[in-house]
């Protein structure tokens, strides 16, 4: 197999992103995953039994795919790009119009904080060339 140039600049290489920000990225993971599954654990087990519980499922589904992050950094960068989406929304949507307005629920200082901090934060772990790379870029799968 002869390889050009030009195959070498259109297949992904390993090296796309540093190992440094690979690191970045796990630390990421793990933040999420320990920090909001520790947060989200006690009601999984010690609950109403006619709770709903479907936030805390999907939080707790959420924080094991972080950790499966630790393994698979590039893989798993959806989980980071939907905490990216949802924080945004919950921020322009929610949070700044509250904050505004003056009427806020009893938890928005804790909210505000954290999910703040996630809205300051993601923009820079996120290794956005690599998104625009595999994402936007990249042929998409089949449909036939």
């Amino acid at each position: 197999m002869v390889t050009t140039a030009a195959s070498v600049a259109e297949r992904p290489a390993e090296s796309d992103l540093s190992l440094f920000r690979l690191y970045i990225v796990r630390a990421v993971y793990l933040l999420i995953g320990l920090g909001e599954g520790s947060q989200i654990a006690p009601a999984l087990f010690v609950h109403e039994p006619t709770a709903r519980g479907v936030i805390p499922a999907l939080l707790a589904g959420m924080s094991l795919l972080d950790l499966l992050g630790l393994k698979y950094p590039r893989q798993m960068l959806p989980l980071l790009l939907f905490e990216f989406a949802w924080k945004y929304i919950w921020f322009f949507a929610f949070g700044l119009p509250q904050w505004f307005s003056g009427q806020q629920p009893p938890t928005f200082a804790e909210d505000f904080f954290n999910i703040g901090f996630g809205v300051l934060l993601m923009p820079f772990v996120i290794p956005w060339g690599f998104v625009w790379r595999q994402y936007v870029m990249a042929p998409g799968d089949r449909w036939r």
